[in-house]
């Protein structure tokens, strides 16, 4: 399962280079570079003209493209956890363990519980909820105390709520990294403005209006991204944890309220 999740990352970040860079190099760039070439030659005419703001040109720098590529592949990281969670959200509909109403669960009865939840496929049996049900009876058939039980299922969502969350690391160092790409973008342009000031004491303002204008672009396309991708994040996030908190209300109304000791 790691390492499904590691080569999916892998092919979803090699695809987001690829198709960010086509349309850059078909759309984007090719509109921006004929945009700026106009607004050149109607500069160099001296013909009066009107600076309209275009999607093009804000978009066209080496940072906004990064941007892009890391945010793309932070949606993918986020979409692939979230469907393996609404995935496993979905085993709340099954019965996996058949414990009918007025029913007591006794310690020796726990291996003919346990039974179906082994037979389950590899892939399915590593799930929190099979998991969780499984280290309950198991816990129950060795101490027959039912508030180890409740422990020991704290104890197994306790462990997974951990592993969820540190598995989301990668997609928060992308949502840092985003914004410190713009500001990459922003020093650039401020350093080659500067470079050009001598231009702008003579009267040519095109190159330094030209690179002021990366140095704002880059920040402002890197911090929308970036405040998409936290959007995802906390989103998945709240699928997750209530995917843990289910998972225990699930394990105690349907398998620990039936337990009892002679």
């Amino acid at each position: 399962m790691k390492n499904h999740e590691f080569f999916y990352q892998i092919i979803a970040l090699v695809a987001a280079v690829i198709l960010v860079h086509l349309v850059y190099v078909t759309l984007i760039r090719p509109n921006a570079d004929a945009i700026l070439e106009a607004r050149a030659e109607a500069a160099a005419q001296g013909e009066p003209f009107v600076v309209e703001r275009s999607l093009y040109v804000v978009l066209r720098d080496y940072e906004q493209e990064f941007c892009f590529i890391l945010g793309l592949w932070a949606m993918a990281i986020v979409g692939f956890k979230a469907r393996n969670t609404l995935k496993e959200r979905s085993l709340f509909e099954r019965e996996l363990v058949r414990v009918s109403e007025g029913i007591s669960i006794l310690p020796e009865d726990t291996r003919e519980y346990a039974r179906p939840l082994q037979a389950l496929p590899h892939g399915l049996r590593e799930q929190l909820l099979p998991r969780a049900l499984l280290a309950a009876l198991q816990r129950f058939s060795s101490t027959r105390n039912v508030q180890d039980v409740s422990e020991s299922i704290r104890q197994v969502c306790a462990a997974e709520s951990d592993r969820l969350d540190s598995e989301l690391s990668i997609v928060r160092y992308i949502a840092w990294a985003i914004p410190s790409i713009g500001f990459i973008g922003t020093v650039r342009g401020i350093g080659n403005a500067l470079g050009l000031a001598h231009e702008a004491v003579a009267g040519n303002i095109a190159g330094v209006t030209e690179n002021l204008g990366v140095a704002f672009n880059s920040t402002f396309v890197a911090l929308v991204i970036s405040i998409l991708v936290m959007f995802l994040v906390h989103q998945v996030q709240l699928v997750q944890e209530r995917l843990v908190f289910d998972t225990q209300n699930y394990c105690d109304q349907q398998l620990v309220r039936h337990m009892q000791v002679r």
